[in-house]
């Protein structure tokens, strides 16, 4: 028989000083805050850091992944207290819709991370804490100042923001905290791109709870477009980064053969419990290519760089 998670919690707190279970409480909010994100945010952009970096030792996975998660808190705490009414339909189990958080609670948080975000880079490099600085402010255009409610705005932002926090944690995973290698930054550059063009395949999921809080997004704008768009683009993306990367054929075939059963499921199956399950083939899908500068350093090393233009396939002559 199978334990309930917060019942386990109690369990194993129940006999321990009251400052102890009061601590373990509060920082079990603060992991419930980014829990739904750990899959879609956090993994992916800490494989990402640590490929495009490349990871300068084992010491910096334990940094970059830190400081990734300390800012997605601030991301994700500046939305949940936005939006409460949604996350009762499409994540109940978070803070403030669970009652462990009021939104009174969380706006102190909120506000509090940002200089806590920004000492704790600045005690890396100068570039660090404005890489925080400018995920702070891009974070305020997306929930303060509503930059979440239209389709194309709230995909710009949020792959914007994906893209500032990959930089900066490939900053944290290097060997030089005051700049990313020009593959890094390429990588990065391209990744905000395929993000931005695909990030709706997590909003076919959670498309009643939007419509209740006036979200525009694609899917809900326009139902039958936005499904054949991330039934394209995912395929046509894998393909794209497959000659851009320069994989060999087995690993090539494999990962656009992935790509195109994640783009036709988004197509074929369309309801709330299968739109659960693509947007997690979409994750794997997009995590795997957050691994590809990696092999790039492995198998060309850091004096070349991707350029797709310059393969055989785009070659006019």
């Amino acid at each position: 028989m199978s334990v309930p998670k917060d019942s386990m919690i109690s369990l194993l707190t129940m006999r321990k000083p009251f400052w102890f279970r009061r601590i373990f409480g509060d920082l079990y909010t603060l992991f419930l805050f980014t829990q739904s994100d750990i899959r879609t945010a956090l993994l992916p952009i800490t494989f990402f850091s640590i490929a495009a970096a490349p990871l300068a030792s084992p010491v910096r996975l334990l940094e970059t992944t830190f400081w990734i998660w300390l800012h997605q808190l601030q991301c994700t705490v500046a939305n949940q207290i936005k939006a409460p009414d949604e996350d009762k339909i499409n994540k109940p189990s978070r803070p403030i819709p669970a009652g462990r958080i009021t939104v009174e609670g969380a706006t102190i948080l909120r506000w509090a991370l940002v200089p806590i975000c920004l000492a704790y880079s600045a005690r890396y490099s100068t570039e660090l804490m404005q890489t925080s600085l400018s995920l702070m402010l891009l974070t305020v255009w997306y929930n303060e100042r509503d930059g979440d409610k239209g389709p194309l705005s709230k995909n710009f932002l949020t792959a914007l923001i994906y893209g500032v926090g990959e930089f900066g944690g490939t900053l944290v995973a290097g060997h030089d905290r005051t700049q990313v290698s020009p593959t890094g930054q390429i990588a990065v550059e391209v990744m905000i791109v395929v993000f931005m063009s695909t990030i709706h395949a997590q909003d076919f999921k959670d498309a009643d709870g939007d419509h209740l809080t006036g979200r525009r997004t694609f899917p809900i704008a326009y139902p039958a477009a936005s499904r054949f768009a991330i039934g394209l683009a995912i395929p046509l993306w894998s393909i794209l980064l497959t000659v851009m990367w320069q994989l060999d054929l087995l690993c090539g075939i494999a990962f656009v053969g992935f790509g195109y059963y994640v783009g036709a499921r988004f197509m074929l199956y369309r309801t709330v419990e299968d739109d659960k399950l693509s947007c997690k083939y979409y994750s794997a899908w997009f995590s795997i290519h957050h691994l590809f500068p990696a092999y790039w350093y492995y198998h060309h090393g850091a004096n070349q760089y991707p350029n797709i233009l310059s393969h055989d396939l785009f070659r006019i002559w």
